[in-house]
């Protein structure tokens, strides 16, 4: 199970990066804004050579960011809280914008992401925004333990998508473009190498858990 943790967290990254990498092919100098950084590198292995690099997260990561890993060239780490949604000032979005989440929404409350959405949309027209998400037996079953070690007892009001409609009809500049399995939906899992366990552990994940990357387009 540590194995297949390891392995779900590396898939998700990948996804990332596929959804990055397909938003520069037509946004070259765009904006790769990572939302909830922590210390992940993300940004920096999209990197096409043009575009600008943007990490956000609380104030005491961004200070041990700076000091482990320092902004490197078109690359800036914004210290805020992605609830004030003063930081979206302090992104160059003039040639397009991708926002990423990945595995950081589970810890908003719902109306907390629409919020950030709408405001999203209204500030970066022609933008993307991906994120992942889990269903509501994933929240309570497989995150219920890791919530409540961050102090999160009440888990009601967090963030889980059981029906990608749940989605629709927030904003009439937000349009949800596509849903992918987390583990599945992007590459095959048809390694010789890789285990009879973990293939049918990714199914329980995207199928039960109801696992998936969410892209969502912002119209002008």
């Amino acid at each position: 199970m540590y194995q297949f943790g390891a392995l779900e967290g590396a898939m998700r990254e990948k996804d990332m990066l596929w959804e990055i990498a397909d938003y520069l092919k037509g946004h070259p100098n765009a904006a790769v804004v990572n939302l909830g950084c922590g210390l992940n590198m993300t940004g920096r292995t999209a990197d096409n050579g043009t575009c600008r690099i943007y990490n956000l997260d609380f104030p005491d990561v961004i200070k041990s960011r700076n000091e482990l890993i320092p902004a490197g060239e078109r690359e800036e780490n914004i210290a805020c809280d992605l609830n004030d949604f003063s930081w979206m000032d302090q992104i160059d979005a003039g040639e397009g914008a991708v926002l990423y989440a990945a595995g950081v929404f589970h810890y908003f409350t719902t109306q907390q992401i629409k919020d950030m959405v709408i405001a999203m949309a209204g500030r970066f027209p022609g933008g993307r925004l991906v994120f992942d998400a889990v269903g509501k037996f994933g929240r309570d079953k497989l995150m219920k333990g890791t919530l409540k070690n961050m102090g999160m007892n009440d888990i009601s009001g967090l963030f889980y998508v059981n029906d990608a409609s749940e989605l629709e009809g927030w904003s009439p500049k937000v349009k949800l473009m596509t849903k992918k399995s987390y583990m599945q939906g992007y590459y095959k899992l048809d390694d010789p190498n890789i285990k009879g366990i973990h293939r049918f552990l990714a199914k329980f994940c995207d199928n039960l858990a109801k696992m998936y990357v969410y892209q969502m387009e912002f119209t002008t």
